[in-house]
Order: C-alpha cells, then structure tokens, then sequence
C-alpha cells in the first residue's frame, strides 16, 4: 500500500485537490458564510492563474520536490529521525507535527520580517475569501517556502509517506479553512480544538492589524494557542469584518497582472482604519 502511495503521488495529490474543490466549491453555494462583494469570476481566474503559474516556477527551479527528498534522506541517513530507531506510528506523527509546527514558525515570518511580508501580503489581498484564496500565493513567497520545507525535511527526515500525507492535507486544508462555508458555531467550537476551522482562520484575513497577526495555523491550531497567537472571533464579528489590507483596497488589483506586482510597488499613502 505504502508502495502504491509513493508510485501514484501526483496522482493521489490532485484527486484530493479536485475532491475538495468540488466539495468546498458545492458547499459555498448552498450555505455560504458571508455575501461575495467582487467579482468571482476575475478572482477566480487570477487566483487559480497563479497556481498555475507557481507549478511551472516550482517545476523549472527545483529538480527534487518534497518527497523525492524525503526518500533521499532515508537512503543517505540524513534528518533527525533517520539516525534513531522509533516505532514506525510515533515517528509518522512526530513528522506530521514537526512539519506543522515549521509551517507555523514560516507563516509568523512571513508576517514579521518585511521582506518575506511584501510578498505574503499579496495572499491577505484578496478582499473575499473562498476556496481559491486558498492557492492564492506569490511565486516569490513560493520559491521561499520551497526553500524553507526543504530545509526542515533534510533536518527532521521524515518518511515519504508522512511527507505524501502533510503535503496531501495542507493543500486540502488551504481551500477548506479559505472557503466561504458555514459551519454551526457549536460544532466551529469543538472543530477548532482539532483543525484550523473557517471562521478560525478567517480572522487572519482581517483588515485590522491586530487581528490579522493572529491565528498563523494552517492545519493544527494547537501552535496558536500554545504560542499565545490565538483569537477566537473578529471584533466586528464575521458579517461585519473587512478583509484585505488598507494598502490595496481598489478592486483592479484582483487581476492577476496586478498580483504580481503588488510586492514591488511603493508604499502608498492611505488613509487606514483605525486600531490597524
């Protein structure tokens, strides 16, 4: 079985990615959680542009991916968790929570340090969230994240399986914890103790500051808590907040072009709302 995962990746990959889309995509028409405000069809276009986009970059410019390295590790005895015997289930899910936790640190730095956030910024651009907003990241911060998830397998040594699994359910949980769904408050309540939920992540896409350098969790939301980054509703409410950022609020910034170069663009002065 295992065998069978590692022959069949992309595979496996892209019929979870198609899977959740349909479901997400389905879900947020029939009970979506807030009204759309811009145009899904140029969002849409130009967030999933960018995905396509950002396969090609990361096709051109890394030579091995994620677990063509992992398998690499294991061969050459590299990574933490290839230099110390382990059941096979704890050193599965001490991957998974390594790999999350470094998914954790990267999105708190991509939010700290300004030239990794002039990229980043372009993913909190997008003024409504759904499913695409998910997929919605600058070439630029991708080749970075490349970098840095390269990095932390080659340290930890996780197995190729755990690495198919992580990779598998981050991009699932991306589109998921971005879509526009409702979710009764009760069960949002006991989801989030377990998974990054909606309502949970979207308070990250706030236009208030203080609120958006909260909740950085992307699958487990447990790092939030623990790390004191954690905030459980907007202050005004998730039919009242604004997402985006002041600096782009004009809604020809959502074509793909302008996404591109938003990162490069000079400051501009705007009048903020306030407490950002």
């Amino acid at each position: 079985m295992v065998i069978w995962i590692i022959n069949n990746e992309s595979i496996i990959r892209l019929s979870f990615f198609i899977g959740i889309f349909i479901i997400i995509g389905l879900w947020e028409i029939i009970a979506p959680r807030r009204p759309l405000n811009y145009s899904k069809p140029v969002r849409w276009y130009s967030n999933f542009g960018i995905v396509f986009i950002n396969n090609i970059v990361v096709r051109l410019l890394f030579p091995v991916l994620a677990s063509g390295l992992a398998a690499m590790c294991y061969a050459k005895g590299w990574g933490i968790l290839n230099n110390y015997e382990i059941p096979s289930i704890l050193g599965f899910t001490a991957a998974l929570l390594m790999m999350d936790g470094a998914i954790y640190i990267q999105h708190v730095l991509f939010h700290t340090l300004p030239l990794l956030s002039r990229f980043h910024g372009m993913h909190h651009t997008d003024m409504d969230l759904d499913v695409s907003s998910g997929a919605r990241f600058h070439p630029v911060e991708i080749v970075i994240s490349m970098l840095i998830k390269l990095s932390v397998i080659s340290i930890i040594g996780p197995s190729v399986i755990s690495v198919i699994i992580f990779e598998t359910g981050l991009n699932m949980g991306s589109m998921f914890n971005h879509g526009n769904i409702y979710i009764p408050v009760k069960i949002d309540k006991i989801l989030r103790y377990f998974i990054v939920t909606p309502d949970m992540h979207r308070v990250h896409h706030s236009i208030i500051k203080s609120e958006t350098n909260t909740n950085f969790g992307f699958n487990f939301p447990w790092w939030d808590r623990l790390f004191g980054t954690y905030c459980a509703q907007p202050k005004e409410g998730h039919d009242g907040m604004t997402i985006g950022i002041p600096k782009f609020r004009n809604p020809k910034n959502l074509h793909l072009h302008k996404m591109l170069l938003q990162p490069f663009v000079n400051k501009i002065k705007e009048d903020q709302p306030e407490n950002v």
